[in-house]
């Protein structure tokens, strides 16, 4: 059954993408459905319309003819003289011949003794074939009476099963008594016609139905092929293929159209040109700026490391100073550095080199790192690692910078609370997740968290430094190894951050290693806890 169902199921779902897909599929669909509805229906009345009419005057025809040989016979036997049953059956016998001439092919002729005659002689019916006689109902022979008027009703043909009408009157045979006789009329004849009749109707209702398919397939591809060719367009210079225009042809609204799109495509140019001069002009000022400060900082740098060693001999407020001094240099080169990173991604520059690491390796040697770092500030680092291998090509130097840029701002929002780092893996991708159970960050802030500069509380003092472009270059350097940086947050619940990495060369998988938003609970059901070189020396 399962089987069954799933190819039944294939086609469905092929029509359904079509259907969903394609306006020129719903606009023809819809027409074919409306055309067969109307079709059918108006054929359907002209159908029964015409075998209504047809019926009924063959029925009047019938009718007025019965009751005209119904009447002859009765005055011919009225004014017969026979009255010993040998003449009276002669007499029916004329009868018979008389009536089977005037009827032609299409009639028969049934005699029937009434049921209530109860003379002594008997005739025998001529001419009757039995086969015929159970098309005779019960309650049309109960609607006869002697002397009465004539009454019929519709039956079908034994064996073809051709409808037929049935017309019985009453006969009086003088001392035979009172007998019956049946008119059997066959309407194979305006069943023929009525069947011709349906057969053109049908071939002309496919004709009419293929040309207003034809139509709609014409007119609705006259007004399709332009946004196709508008979808083409627009994908085209979503690539970056900014000269691509539509081809303008007339003056009509579709004309319009295409001219419309023309001058948005045109000033889409000019303004993404014009951008992007200014975003070079940007990134060589950038890049121009981090040089040029090169010297004078080492110049700096130089003088400032000699009062810093000289600061003990200082009064305390200039050996204060001397301090502050050298904090601040080692910021200022961290943000020309920073800098200087931006401008090679933004120029395209990155060199990446890609070796086998392991993610868990990494993650490992980042917490090591800072351990001392986020002991001073009363924070616990916890690494949990699935079972299992992670390893993924990757340029470690800038998978590390990538964790421990998470650590560092997990580190400085922790609140003095824990922060939990997990590594998990499927078959295509390799994923890290760093949470924090401090301040959080609303949705709003989740939206900004890795914009240039940003920070989701300004007034707020760093104790780790920092120069608000980490986060930047760390989504820049997942999206170099065609990875993703996500974060989320809550206020007041702490924030997590998870990287992602392809295992292989076919991409990240659609099967996520680690949720984005994980408890304390949830980091304990990734894998073992692993004891950190740190913990064990007691820093």
């Amino acid at each position: 059954m399962r089987a069954v169902a799933a190819a039944l199921a294939a086609p469905l779902r092929v029509l359904y993408t079509k259907w969903t897909h394609s306006m020129m599929v719903r606009v023809i669909t819809s027409t074919l459905v409306v055309g067969l509805t109307a079709v059918a229906a108006l054929g359907a009345y002209v159908t029964t319309e015409i075998r209504d009419g047809l019926v009924d005057k063959r029925v009047d025809r019938i009718l007025a003819e019965a009751a005209r040989d119904v009447e002859g016979t009765q005055q011919t036997i009225d004014a017969s003289t026979a009255e010993t049953p040998g003449d009276l059956q002669a007499l029916v016998y004329a009868q018979f011949i008389a009536l089977s001439r005037l009827g032609g092919d299409g009639r028969s002729i049934v005699w029937l003794r009434a049921p209530g005659n109860d003379s002594n002689v008997v005739l025998t019916p001529p001419g009757t074939d039995q086969r015929l006689v159970p098309m005779i109902t019960t309650q049309l022979r109960q609607a006869l009476e002697p002397g009465g008027s004539q009454f019929w009703q519709f039956a079908s043909m034994p064996d073809t099963g051709v409808p037929a009408v049935v017309v019985g009157a009453p006969i009086d045979l003088r001392a035979a008594g009172d007998y019956e006789l049946y008119f059997i009329y066959s309407l194979a004849d305006e069943q023929d016609t009525l069947g011709l009749i349906q057969r053109v109707l049908a071939l002309g209702a496919a004709v009419l139905v293929g040309l207003v398919l034809f139509m709609t397939w014409t007119v609705t591809l006259q007004a399709v092929r332009p946004v196709r060719a508008a979808a083409r367009i627009a994908a085209r210079l979503a690539d970056g293929h900014l000269t691509e225009r539509m081809r303008v042809v007339g003056n009509d609204e579709m004309a319009t159209l295409a001219r419309t799109f023309n001058e948005m495509a045109g000033s889409l140019q000019r303004q993404i040109n014009r951008m992007e001069d200014l975003s070079r002009l940007q990134r060589r000022f950038v890049s121009d700026v981090s040089h040029e400060l090169r010297t004078p900082l080492t110049t700096i740098r130089m003088a400032s490391d000699v009062l810093h060693d000289a600061r003990d001999g200082f009064e305390p407020a200039v050996a204060r100073s001397a301090e502050l001094l050298a904090m601040q240099l080692d910021r200022f080169e961290a943000l020309l550095a920073d800098l200087l990173e931006i401008s090679r991604i933004d120029a395209g520059a990155a060199q990446l080199d890609f070796e086998e690491h392991d993610l868990a390796d990494i993650a490992r040697d980042q917490i090591e790192g800072l351990y001392v770092a986020a002991s001073d500030q009363g924070v616990q680092l916890r690494l949990w690692v699935q079972a299992g291998s992670h390893v993924a090509s990757m340029d470690a130097p800038r998978v590390g910078r990538i964790v421990r840029n998470l650590l560092s701002n997990a580190i400085e929002h922790a609140q003095g609370g824990p922060v939990d780092v997990a590594v998990a893996s499927t078959e295509r991708t390799v994923a890290v997740v760093v949470r924090d159970y401090g301040v959080g960050l609303s949705e709003s802030q989740v939206s900004r968290v890795f914009d240039r500069f940003w920070r989701a509380d300004p007034a707020r003092a760093r104790t780790m430094g920092g120069t608000g472009l980490g986060l930047s270059i760390s989504r820049e350097d997942a999206q170099l190894h065609d990875g993703a940086l996500e974060a989320w947050g809550r206020p007041g619940e702490g924030a997590a951050f998870r990287l992602m990495l392809p295992a292989g060369s076919r991409g990240l998988g659609v099967r996520e290693p680690l949720p984005l938003t994980m408890s304390e609970a949830d980091f304990e059901r990734v894998g073992e806890r692993v004891p950190l070189a740190a913990e064990a020396v007691g820093l």
